[in-house]
């Protein structure tokens, strides 16, 4: 129970960040430059979930095709 603890713990950290972490690329940053321009003050922070979006995909569906093995290599952890 402890470790799932730690794992959601974990996870939470991962997931809710300060928008003051997120960076993007050259491309990104220019259109959130230019969308303050255009008074969209929300625009810097959609793109930012929206990185954060695509980035977290893959490694849900690596998590989703390879959970069996996921799962047994912490049981193989947990009775060391």
């Amino acid at each position: 129970m402890k470790k799932w603890l730690i794992l959601g713990f974990i996870l939470a950290l991962i997931v809710v960040q300060n928008d003051t972490l997120a960076q993007g690329c050259s491309q990104c940053k220019m259109l959130t430059e230019q969308g303050s321009e255009l008074s969209e003050g929300s625009f810097g922070t959609n793109i930012n979930w929206g990185i954060l979006y695509l980035m977290i995909i893959p490694y849900l569906l690596i998590m989703f095709l390879f959970r069996k093995r996921i799962f047994d290599f912490f049981k193989s952890l947990a009775k060391k």
